[in-house]
């Protein structure tokens, strides 16, 4: 799952309206590509921290994937990097074929 541009109040609930929507066909993994996102806040957070905790419900894991420097350092500074499996670059079997090159 690839999301992009900024995770805010006001984008927050498309988020996740989308989170809904993936969970719902009950996947145990979950890796969001956050390469495309520039900006995240506590909203944000609260959005993946809730994905987070319907998956683990279930036994399921979900994983942050090549966030930009400014979201790595809020994931840092909130301790969320701890609380995440945080990957440096999208993991090779998460990849389509249009991404493997």
């Amino acid at each position: 799952m690839a999301i992009y541009g900024e995770i805010d109040l006001y984008t927050a609930p498309r988020l996740q309206a989308e989170f809904t929507r993936v969970l719902e066909a009950g996947p145990d993994r979950v890796v969001i590509d956050m390469s495309g996102v520039e900006f995240c806040d506590s909203t944000g957070m609260n959005v993946l921290l809730s994905a987070l905790k319907r998956l683990r419900e279930r036994g399921g894991t979900l994983e942050v994937a090549a966030p930009r420097p400014a979201v790595r350092k809020i994931l840092q500074v909130t301790g969320l990097d701890s609380v995440f499996t945080v990957h440096e670059a999208v993991p090779a079997d998460m990849l389509t074929a249009d991404q493997q090159g």
